[in-house]
């Protein structure tokens, strides 16, 4: 009885911790997503003031900070006053799909903001980094950006493709097998036909030599 209570008491414990830690998790989500909204605002407001950006172009600039920041290849993103200006950034009226792949989104505001990124190979040269946003209103619907690192799916969609193509010429070498059997009974069937009437022919022969040999024996039993 002792044991069985001690290990019911275990499990209450045990279940109990777990109740607490899943707590803590569903705490700890909206806290960091809160310190993410707080650090975007900060950078945002940072370029409005220090660099004087435009606020759209400044909300999209901050966005592709923590995008990029995300990145294997960077050790973090650069926005110097020069990214700021007319001939790196840029707001444009759209109304429109915000490109003509996955994001389809109509959008009535494009904006554009370059960036330097700096690798984490010391190695490697810094990269020109173009981001680019889209808009109804202040909010952000889309975002796109030149990534350094190409993803993961376009090389396996260029494999799907690949072994695609090898299907295809395999399927037709067995095409090409397929009307290469279909020779041989023809020609078959052309040898027995030669045979047979061989055979006919032979079987022809013998008949009329039988018949002149009998002719003969009858004309002498006349005789």
């Amino acid at each position: 009885m002792d044991c069985n209570h001690a290990s019911r008491r275990l499990l209450f414990v045990a279940g109990q911790l777990a109740a607490c830690a899943a707590s803590l998790m569903l705490i700890a989500a909206p806290a960091a997503q809160a310190d993410q909204l707080d650090q975007h605002n900060d950078l945002v407001n940072q370029f409005v003031t220090q660099m004087h950006a435009d606020p759209l172009v400044a909300d999209c600039a901050a966005h592709g900070d923590f995008v990029a920041n995300t990145s294997t290849a960077l050790d973090h993103v650069e926005f110097p006053p020069s990214s700021f200006d007319k001939a790196h950034a840029s707001v444009t009226p759209w109304n429109d799909s915000f490109d003509e792949g996955k994001q389809r989104v109509k959008v009535d505001t494009i904006v554009t903001v370059d960036g330097i990124g700096i690798p984490k190979d010391s190695g490697n040269s810094p990269y020109d980094l173009k981001f680019r946003c889209g808009y109804v209103g202040q909010q952000m619907l889309a975002f796109s950006w030149n990534d350094p690192v190409p993803p993961a799916h376009a090389r396996s969609e260029r494999g799907t493709a690949s072994s695609g193509a090898h299907g295809k010429g395999k399927h037709s070498i067995r095409k090409d097998t397929g009307k290469g059997s279909k020779k041989t009974p023809a020609n078959k069937s052309g040898h027995k036909s030669s045979t047979s009437s061989t055979k006919s022919s032979s079987k022809s022969t013998t008949t009329k030599s039988t018949a002149k040999k009998t002719t003969a024996k009858k004309k002498t039993t006349a005789h």
